[in-house]
Order: C-alpha cells, then sequence, then structure tokens
C-alpha cells in the first residue's frame, strides 16, 4: 500500500512488521489507535450525523427555492413562533451563534422580509412583514418535508417517545456548558 502526506509519497510497504513513518521530525500515525470511540454507538456523532444530513438538505432546498439558507430560515421561523424576539432571544431559542443571527436578520431586512421596532441595535424587538409570513409559509413544506424522511420509519410512538428523550436529553445541556465552564486541565496541578 503507498501512503501519501500533503501529496509525497511516503512507502510502498506498510506491511504488519513496518515501523513508525517520519516526515521530516513529525511521526505519522497509520493504524488505528488502540483505545477510540466506538463511532457506531456514540450518541453525538449520530446526532450531529443526523443533524448535519437535514441541514445540508434543507440548505440546498432553500437556497435553490428562495436564495435563503437555513439560518435565514430559522430566523424567520422563530420570529413566526415569538414575534417581536431581539436577536439575543433568538440566538438563544434555535441555539445559533449571535453573529450567525445578525447575519440572518439583516439579510432579511434588506430583503424586506422582517422589520426592526426601534431600539438599539441588537435589542431591537423584530417583527415578520406580510412578505416574511408568506416566505415562512412557502419555506415551511421545506423543513417539515426532511422531518418526515428521517421519521418515516418509525411508528407515531416511537416518534412520541423519540422525542422526549431528546426533549430530556436538551435539558441536560446547560450542564455541557457549565461542565466547559468549570473543567480543568488535567496537567494543572
Amino acid at each position: 500500500m503507498i501512503r501519501r502526506w500533503n501529496g509525497v509519497r511516503l512507502t510502498d510497504d506498510l506491511g504488519s512488521g513496518a515501523g513508525p513513518l517520519f516526515v521530516d521530525a513529525t511521526e505519522i500515525i497509520t493504524a488505528p489507535l488502540d483505545d477510540v470511540i466506538d463511532s457506531e454507538n456514540f450518541t453525538p456523532r449520530l446526532l450531529a450525523l443526523l443533524s448535519n444530513a437535514l441541514v445540508w438538505r434543507e440548505s440546498r432546498l432553500l437556497r435553490r427555492e428562495f436564495d435563503l439558507g437555513t439560518n435565514d430560515w430559522r430566523v424567520i421561523s422563530a420570529l413566526s413562533i415569538r414575534p417581536g424576539a431581539t436577536s439575543s432571544d433568538i440566538s438563544e431559542f434555535v441555539a445559533m451563534n449571535k453573529a450567525v443571527v445578525s447575519k440572518s436578520v439583516n439579510t432579511l431586512i434588506a430583503r424586506a422580509l422582517i422589520v426592526p421596532a426601534d431600539g438599539k441595535r441588537g435589542s431591537r424587538h423584530l417583527y415578520l412583514t406580510r412578505a416574511g409570513a408568506d416566505m415562512h409559509d412557502r419555506m415551511k413544506p421545506i423543513s417539515l418535508q426532511g422531518q418526515e424522511i428521517v421519521l418515516a420509519d418509525l411508528s407515531a410512538e416511537e416518534v412520541r417517545q423519540l422525542n422526549h428523550l431528546l426533549t430530556r436529553l436538551l435539558q441536560k445541556t446547560p450542564e455541557l456548558s457549565r461542565a466547559a465552564d468549570t473543567s480543568v486541565d488535567p496537567t494543572e496541578g
């Protein structure tokens, strides 16, 4: 087997007795490590793969149909549920970075799909326009269809159980933030 690193041929003989490879002073690991995550049963990976597939599909369709993306859809959807929310409210509600929300808000204002109330930037209350509400109604089926695709093989009871379990898992997210904020470097005293 021929291995390459940055396009440079490393070796053509990686038999079981082959030792480590070196490029300059860097050792290249050519075999899987012994103690690794079971990728087929690691829940965060499975959730991320599913989420990424849904977002990728949705984003492609929304861009093609409306020249808007998933982030824009999330802002529109959030305002359909919570009229008058601020950018910070939306960021928290849909778990998106504030800068990403801000970019979408500016795009949607420029397209006259939302309008800000008077107030200082970032704390302005945002509302859908009639065109924004119409856009919501046109975008919503794309999002719902993605859900239908991934849930098609589940019974109504399994969907209910899945949503219940996901809701329970989401209740743990504040602990993830706290753990990240208070984690200690194991190499420190």
